[in-house]
């Protein structure tokens, strides 16, 4: 959320900042709303002046054994009309609130203007994309060569579409990446493991900006106020939800695998098969909390992090920062990672690094106390580090051999008990 400071006295920045995000949003809006509530705010307060004032002349007439009937008449209409005020006023502030939680973050002045992920831009690459002699097989392609372990079919007859059963290899390759993930960040990186809850309230998707704007993205529990995560982004930024926060702590980092459910709305027919658009995935997930002098620096320390597991895991990609029609809704600025997928011969995102400011602090009210000052807002940051789905898919067709055999990266080895390489036994599972 906004500072509603900002917002009224700087209505020009965020005007900018909706037309620049392609927002159906304007700042109009904002100011009708607003000005309804000022005008309210201010009645009110005329009336109670009116009404003290009336109340002071009963009391001198009674004093002096006067008829004060009549402004006792007085007094009974301006509290009905302050009480129908206060109703009103209170309708008023809701509906600044409710508009102010659909408006998304400002994006910073570095951040490019676009109109949409056509004119991202690209600052980095590394690795050469492989050359193949023979046309590269897609990863469910070269899945269903290794005795069918990614099982797409039986998937849907348990749950439907966009699911997944992993077999033998695949299975153990999920957990061997998450670990591998979370020892680069625990061990290398400094972050903090957490094993947070898979669901949530509506406060805590409120906190991190999913509510109530994307409420169609999500699974919900019938009946509850509860949520099924979409990412580990949710739980674990609203860890510190209401707390103040020492400035010696900052900045704090935390990092979680779990699995991320998402139902997808607005993608129909896109990514229909394999592990890349999916409605139950696990990811790895990376959350720091800055000081607001330190934000950007630690976005570009947080999207290293992502970046060191990708090229550890020798897999070519590049690196983008989206532009203000492509950006998340909370970010003030956001890099992508894309990864090299031969079949599609193309980059595909894989990693989403972020830097949101203090939006899902006054959201989440996550403040910390510097030495002899007022508190202030935190900025909070997150980023994918990695999704094992994808991974995977990339992992299959960047090291698919013409046998149908895929070369794992050196650095999984140790994680998948001494195998080097993945072969197909001629049965399936």
């Amino acid at each position: 959320m906004l500072d509603l400071k900002l917002v009224q006295k700087q209505p020009e920045v965020l005007a900018k900042a909706l037309r620049d995000r392609r927002s159906k949003l304007t700042i109009d809006e904002f100011q009708e709303l607003d000005g309804r509530r000022r005008k309210l705010i201010a009645e009110v307060e005329t009336l109670k002046g009116q009404r003290n004032k009336a109340s002071q002349e009963v009391a001198k007439l009674k004093k002096e054994g006067a008829d004060a009937s009549a402004l006792l008449q007085e007094l009974g209409k301006l509290s009905d009309r302050i009480k129908a005020c206060d109703a009103e006023t209170v309708e008023a502030k809701a509906k600044v609130e409710e508009w102010m939680m659909g408006v998304p973050n400002i994006p910073d002045a570095s951040v490019p203007v676009g109109k949409d992920e056509t004119e991202n831009v690209e600052i980095a690459r590394w690795g050469s994309p492989r050359e193949f002699e023979d046309e590269p097989l897609a990863h469910w392609e070269v899945g269903q060569k290794l005795d069918g372990a990614l099982d797409f079919e039986r998937a849907a007859r348990l749950a439907g579409s966009r699911f997944v059963v992993s077999f033998g290899w695949a299975a153990r390759l999920d957990r061997a990446l998450a670990n591998f993930f979370l020892d680069q960040h625990t061990l290398k990186d400094g972050y903090i493991e957490v094993n947070p809850p898979f669901i949530v309230n509506s406060a805590t998707m409120t906190g991190t900006g999913q509510l109530p704007k994307f409420e169609e993205d999500l699974f919900r529990l019938r009946e509850q106020d509860y949520y099924l995560i979409p990412t580990a982004e949710v739980p674990l930024t609203n860890l510190h939800a209401g707390e103040v926060l020492d400035e010696a702590d900052l900045p704090r980092g935390y990092t979680a695998a779990t699995p991320c459910f998402r139902s997808e709305a607005g993608s129909a027919g896109k990514d229909t098969r394999g592990l890349i658009r999916m409605h139950q995935f696990i990811k790895v997930e990376m959350v720091r909390f800055a000081h607001p002098d330190d934000s950007f620096n630690q976005l570009e320390i947080l999207t290293g992090h992502a970046r060191a597991l990708l090229e550890a895991l020798e897999l070519p990609y590049r690196q983008i920062v989206l532009c203000t029609g492509d950006m998340g809704f909370g970010a003030v600025k956001t890099y992508d990672l894309e990864v090299w997928l031969p079949s599609q011969k193309t980059y595909r995102e894989i990693s989403s690094c972020s830097n949101c400011g203090d939006f899902q602090a006054r959201r989440a009210n996550i403040r910390f106390k510097p030495k002899g000052g007022k508190s202030q807002y935190v900025h909070t940051l997150n980023g994918s580090g990695l999704p094992t789905g994808r991974t995977i898919a990339a992992i299959l067709e960047n090291g698919q051999q013409k046998d149908g055999s895929v070369v794992l990266p050196k650095v999984l080895v140790p994680y998948m008990g001494g195998v080097e390489v993945l072969e197909p036994t001629g049965r399936q599972f």
